[in-house]
């Protein structure tokens, strides 16, 4: 194995969680917003961005277990996050989508990450951004290649 690529994979392993970790907690206390679990906000993402999905294709999108979309599915809805519609011709099938508190909630949340990060950005060494912005597309192709392997 490369040493040069194990030594990256371990330093960016080891910063990956604590910088995702600081984003959001900084970025819910920013927007006074409720502490909703990682998992909750994948499917909330999901969901803005698919308009709606059957409970089945959210966790085959998302790489869980039906089970775990049932769960999850179910402590949003008791949380008001999610509404459920049944699919018009067949009363058997749902679709899930975002509720009205759940796009404002992600909208806040969202515009509050942004700011958290660009004050963090701009209060960061010169070059620093750069060298960021510069990582981004490299960043990008290692999510594709982890996700298509």
């Amino acid at each position: 194995m490369d040493d040069g690529a194990l030594r990256t994979a371990r330093a960016l392993s080891d910063r990956l969680g604590p910088l995702r970790r600081a984003v959001l907690r900084t970025s819910r206390a920013a927007a006074d917003l409720p502490d909703i679990p990682d998992a909750q906000i994948e499917v909330m993402r999901t969901l803005a961005a698919t308009g709606g999905s059957a409970p089945s294709d959210l966790a085959a999108g998302l790489g869980l277990a039906r089970s775990t979309v049932s769960n999850l599915l179910s402590q949003m809805e008791k949380g008001g996050l999610i509404e459920r519609r049944v699919v018009p011709g067949d009363g058997r099938r749902s679709v899930v989508a975002l509720s009205p508190l759940a796009s404002a909630r992600l909208h806040a949340f969202d515009d509050a990450a942004t700011e958290v990060i660009v004050s963090a950005l701009l209060d960061l060494p010169a070059g620093d951004l750069d060298a960021i912005a510069g990582a981004l597309p490299a960043l990008e192709r290692l999510q594709h290649v982890i996700v298509d392997t």
